[in-house]
C-alpha cells in the first residue's frame, strides 16, 4: 500500500514539474510573439505557428490543472 502512495506521489511531482515547464514555454513564447509583433511588418505570418503552439501549451496546462486539482 505505501509503494502505491509513493508511485501517486511521484506521478502528481512529475506531473507538476510538467506544468511548471509548461508555464516557463508559454510564457516564453509569449514574449517571442510581442518581439517580432514589434520588429517585423509581416509579423502574423510569422507569429502563427507559434500562436498555435500556444494554445497547444494552454490545453495541455488545462488537462494537468484538473489532473492536479489546480482550478
Amino acid at each position: 500500500m505505501e509503494s502505491s502512495t509513493n508511485d501517486d506521489r511521484t506521478s502528481e511531482h512529475l506531473q507538476f514539474n510538467n506544468y511548471k515547464s509548461l508555464i516557463s514555454a508559454e510564457l516564453e513564447l509569449i514574449q517571442r510573439v510581442f518581439e517580432i509583433r514589434q520588429n517585423f511588418s509581416d509579423s502574423e505570418r510569422l507569429v502563427e505557428p507559434i500562436l498555435q503552439r500556444i494554445h497547444k501549451i494552454k490545453s495541455e496546462k488545462s488537462l494537468l490543472e484538473k489532473n492536479l486539482n489546480l482550478i
